[in-house]
């Protein structure tokens, strides 16, 4: 299953940078390195962890600033999420994105425009 997953994921990054339709926030990228760097079975180095970040750049970057915060909170509130979850969905409002990709939101959940699909689940 875990194998699944991983190539569930990889399909879809690599369709995000095909189509150039990748969009990330400062927040996510933060998670992505923390990740790297910690969370997973061999962790990597900082040279290694930031050629990775560094890649993501290529993508539309949403940066979280204080409106940022303050719209998170009012999400927050208003599905009664966490407050982390609802800085990624305020940055998805921001892009414009129709679809947020997320293992972390209920699968088919929407938030105003943005509708939330867990890639990692079967089926379409």
């Amino acid at each position: 299953a875990a194998g699944e997953k991983h190539a569930r994921a990889k399909a879809l990054v690599e369709e995000l940078w095909e189509s150039r339709s990748g969009v990330v926030s400062t927040q996510v990228l933060q998670e992505l390195a923390v990740n790297l760097r910690r969370k997973v079975k061999k962790p990597l180095d900082a040279k290694a962890t930031r050629d990775i970040v560094s890649d993501y750049l290529a993508w539309q970057v949403v940066v979280n600033g204080g409106d940022s915060i303050l719209e998170a909170l009012d999400l927050e509130a208003r599905y009664q999420i966490s407050f982390w979850d609802a800085l990624v969905i305020q940055a998805a409002q921001v892009a414009g994105a129709e679809i947020l990709y997320s293992e972390d939101l209920s699968d088919g959940q929407r938030y105003g425009t943005v509708r939330v699909k867990n890639p990692l689940m079967g089926g379409e």
